[in-house]
């Protein structure tokens, strides 16, 4: 990279009209010049920029599609190499060997055409005239870094934006047409995978589908650096808007990508899975024979805040606060069928302690802990999530363990991905779990941070969890708050909302459940939460604990949508592993 100054980047949010070519071509070089004029040496213009979207089928669309590299790029190129920047083109393409249609992005620069992306996980409407992306997703060179292009849909796989990451970017530009679903995930991708993401959308209504403006520019640490306004399609005047911010390249290295360093691929084979119809694990004859889902059933997420190393201290704060939860529980009548507590639930966080200290507070996996916490699922017939310091062969592992009040079995699931304090005592785990509960479905087990790998979601996705479950000690050390426009979603995003949490919910499809601890040396900062599948449409609602307080959270463990728009099922018959490789290939030593 030649330029390791600040440089602006522009949104061009621009609303091209149906059929009308030349005229979309030539308004929207007229603001890609008014920005470049401006300084801006990166330009990203919205989805399917010079044609409009909604067309019915292949001969609607063929004489408004263009070669890329073509006539388009043509024009576009002069403005580059005249301005000296680089410009992202929406637009539809059709191949001149075969004659097949793309919902395509060109990249243009200074010295011309540089290359394309042909998006890869297609939405309903283009479906009836777009071949699916066949070029993968690169990631090309150039002066002001590393750049990627995902389009719209594309944003609802966390693979898209991760394959990029892997693969070096710096900067992620994103056209879309949206109303609202594929925009919100954008602030997440950003801060997950270390990327400045720019995202164009239009801002009018075109065959009654609205689309809200709100195109924003994200920093690679999840800060909103500009966005425009949300509009209403009472208020859709279909007026150009350009927007404006400072990519600053001493960013492109930062905790996100530090992060990275750490990823398992070989753990991460089963995202290449492709999950059929027929995948026998969600069969409803199947949910239905297990009871899953007859009863009215809640989780319990407790949140407190523990007393370090003290196991008997935690452990009378755990049963008052299981008592509490029974209560309410009946209260709403409800059937309190699953209690999750924090990552090393009886011990708290261990960062303060030495590696000696942390080794007498560690136990067997049948030891003394896990028979105080069977007494408690025995006494209350539940099934309960917790996390303890468990010794295997003189190792130390940090454990997330499942007890089922049925038999004495212990599912276990151990943290895979370690964090700076976990490395000064614990070995790794090498396996994903999920396990099925009895009236409540199949449950994924994560431990702490590694919800941050979304590899590890991913996975838990493809094994068709019903719930996702994340014990945590989390204080701040990956995420951002959300930072959506209010009206974005139907409802309102609670107070405490986090980026890591909700993408989880919603790029895995699967309701996920945090408990964490509040307080501590490491400041802990509860947000403890049920996060949904699809929060932005109106589907189930999160629900957020508060960031300072020991309370219980009292969560419906209500079946998942179906016949949604979108949703596990759709997800993973939609997925396109073959395009995934690059999250699993080995790392070179």
């Amino acid at each position: 990279m030649d330029n390791k100054h600040p440089f602006k980047a522009a949104i061009i949010e621009f609303n091209p009209l149906l059929n009308q070519l030349d005229n979309n071509i030539d308004h929207l070089l007229e603001a890609v010049t008014e920005a470049a004029k401006n300084g801006a040496k990166l330009i990203v213009t919205p989805e399917m920029a010079t044609t409009g979207y909604h067309y019915e089928n292949r001969q609607s669309i063929l004489p408004f599609a263009d070669t890329i590299p073509g006539k388009t790029t043509k024009r576009f190129e002069e403005v580059a190499k005249f301005y000296d920047t680089h410009i992202i083109i929406g637009m539809a393409e059709v191949d001149e060997e075969d004659g097949l249609c793309y919902n395509s992005a060109a990249l243009v620069g200074p010295m011309g055409y540089i290359g394309k992306y042909r998006k890869v996980h297609q939405w309903a409407t283009e479906d009836s005239w777009a071949h699916w992306g066949d070029m993968g997703i690169p990631v090309y060179e150039t002066s002001i870094g590393r750049i990627a292009v995902i389009i719209c849909m594309d944003s609802s796989y966390f693979e898209s934006a991760r394959i990029v990451a892997v693969k070096g970017a710096d900067i992620l530009c994103f056209p879309t047409n949206s109303t609202g679903g594929s925009l919100s995930m954008l602030q997440a991708w950003a801060e997950m995978n270390g990327l400045y993401v720019i995202g164009a959308n239009r801002s009018n209504t075109e065959t009654d589908y609205h689309m809200i403006g709100a195109s924003a520019i994200w920093s690679p640490l999840g800060r909103k650096l500009a966005e425009t306004p949300y509009v209403e399609k009472s208020h859709a005047r279909g007026e150009t808007v350009i927007l404006y911010a400072d990519i600053d390249p001493a960013l492109y290295e930062n905790p996100a990508k530090k992060r990275m360093e750490k990823r398992k691929p070989d753990l991460y084979s089963d995202l290449m899975l492709h999950v059929g119809p027929w995948e026998y694990k969600k069969s409803p004859s199947k949910q239905m024979d297990t009871g899953t889902y007859e009863k009215k059933t809640s989780t319990a997420l407790l949140q407190y805040e523990p007393v370090i190393g003290d196991k008997k201290e935690n452990l009378k704060k755990i049963k008052n606060l299981l008592a509490d939860a029974s209560f309410k529980a009946k209260k709403q009548k409800s059937l309190l069928s699953l209690v999750i507590c924090p990552e090393l639930s009886l011990t708290g966080p261990v960062n303060s302690l030495s590696p000696e200290e942390i080794r007498k507070l560690a136990e067997p996996i049948y030891g003394e802990t896990i028979r105080e916490m069977r007494m408690l699922s025995t006494e209350y017939q539940i099934n309960i999530i917790f996390g303890m310091i468990e010794e295997e062969k003189n190792l130390l592992y940090n454990t997330v363990v499942l007890l089922t009040p049925e038999d004495d079995r212990v599912t276990k699931a151990r943290k895979v991905h370690l964090s700076e304090s976990d490395e000064r005592w614990a070995s790794a785990g090498w396996e994903l779990v999920v396990a099925n509960v009895t009236d409540i479905g199949r449950v994924g087990l994560i431990v702490g941070c590694d919800a941050a790998y979304p590899e590890v979601a991913g996975i838990i996705a493809v094994k068709r969890a019903d719930f996702i479950t994340i014990p945590t000690c989390w204080h701040g050390e990956f995420g951002a708050t959300l930072a959506l426009p209010e009206k974005m979603m139907e409802n309102k995003f609670p107070i405490n909302s986090m980026t890591t949490w909700d993408a989880t919910a919603r790029f895995s499809q699967t309701k996920t459940l945090i408990a964490n601890f509040i307080g501590t040396d490491i400041d802990c900062k509860g947000g403890s939460a049920l996060y949904t599948p699809d929060p932005i449409y109106g589907s189930d609602m999160p629900v957020v604990a508060s960031s300072h307080s020991e309370e219980v959270l009292i969560v419906a463990n209500s079946k998942m949508e179906q016949n949604w728009w979108f949703d596990q099922h759709k997800l993973l018959l939609s997925r396109r592993p073959i395009f995934y490789r690059e999250l699993v290939k080995k790392l070179q030593m």
